[in-house]
């Protein structure tokens, strides 16, 4: 339901409990996140308690059974909002705003989430999958209970209310100069090596901005360099009870340009990683998503490296390849 521009609006059809959000996207600006403001309207007497988790689901849905559920919280916060208790109360323009569309029955507060959290990132299941896709969501949780948590107490399904958020990133502007490698290749039978140096021309990139990448090739080698490769690959640390490394190929162009014995090359080249291009590849990283509307390769996971981050961390490698006449 929507109450004037941006005001979205979740009501669970068989509970007191309706929750209000102005947006679902929160910004992480690496050194703060943005607060999230929630009010919540309830008609009961009971205690009403909400919760914010980022969570990493490991399983679908379907696979948890018999009390086992692949899904492990990241970091929670909970909140009695029902009788209100002091020092819950927050006051933000759009939390007033929510206010005057709630009206009394409304109750307004807030979480704040730390800078170590991962952003919302799903893996991308393959084209015959099903379920809920594995990766780190945000979830608030509006429930009934006599207490804030007890794993023994039942609560019904109708007593609750939820609504999915995301944590997303902005890079911030950097006029800092693109990264730089080089190598020298050393052949058997060859006194001189093949030079090969690559940089890019800034730090950032946005999605679907074209990376130019400058490659200069000094061959002072007897061998003939046929083909150039350029690639994008992602590269995918997911870290809970152990670190697992995933890469994947984003992206992959050839170039039939030469490089003749006792010849150089200095050339811009530029390449594109698109979500669009890898819609069937099982187990990208792309960003979170709501429902089922489009998104696009996971964005680098940028931190102030004051605390080890769980969840998903994400980053790119550019990597250029020579073709080299009789191998290498």
């Amino acid at each position: 339901v929507t109450f004037g521009v941006g005001v979205t609006v979740f009501l669970s059809a068989f509970s007191q409990i309706c929750l209000y959000l102005a947006k679902r996207d929160f910004v992480d600006h690496v050194d703060h996140v943005e607060v999230v403001g929630v009010c919540v309207s309830v008609d009961a007497s009971s205690k009403l308690f909400v919760y914010l988790a980022c969570a990493f689901r490991y399983g679908s849905e379907d696979l948890d059974v018999m009390g086992l559920s692949f899904r492990r919280d990241i970091w929670i916060q909970r909140v009695q909002v029902y009788p209100p208790v002091e020092g819950n109360t927050a006051k933000t323009p759009m939390l007033e705003f929510l206010m005057k569309k709630v009206g009394e029955q409304g109750y307004p507060f807030t979480f704040q989430m730390p800078t170590d959290l991962p952003c919302s990132v799903s893996l991308q299941p393959g084209p015959n999958d099903s379920g809920k896709a594995c990766g780190v969501d945000f979830e608030i949780k509006g429930y009934l209970a006599n207490v804030a948590f007890n794993a023994d107490e039942v609560i019904e399904k109708k007593d609750t209310a939820r609504l999915m958020i995301r944590k997303i990133q902005f890079a911030p502007a950097s006029n800092k100069a693109g990264p730089k490698a080089d190598i020298a290749k050393q052949f058997m039978m060859t006194d001189k090596p093949l030079n090969v140096e690559a940089s890019l021309e800034k730090e950032i990139y946005y999605h679907g901005d074209p990376i130019t990448v400058k490659v200069k090739v000094n061959n002072e080698t007897s061998k003939v360099v046929k083909k150039i490769k350029i690639s994008v690959e992602q590269l995918t640390n997911v870290a809970l009870y152990s670190s697992d490394h995933y890469s994947k190929t984003v992206c992959c162009e050839e170039h039939g340009d030469t490089v003749n014995a006792n010849s150089t090359l200095d050339k811009s080249y530029q390449i594109t990683p698109l979500l669009a291009s890898s819609t069937e590849k099982r187990g990208l990283s792309v960003d979170g998503r709501l429902k089922d509307e489009d998104t696009h390769l996971a964005s680098t996971t940028l931190s102030q490296g004051e605390k080890e981050m769980q969840g998903m961390i994400v980053s790119y490698k550019v990597r250029v390849t020579l073709v080299v006449s009789g191998g290498g």
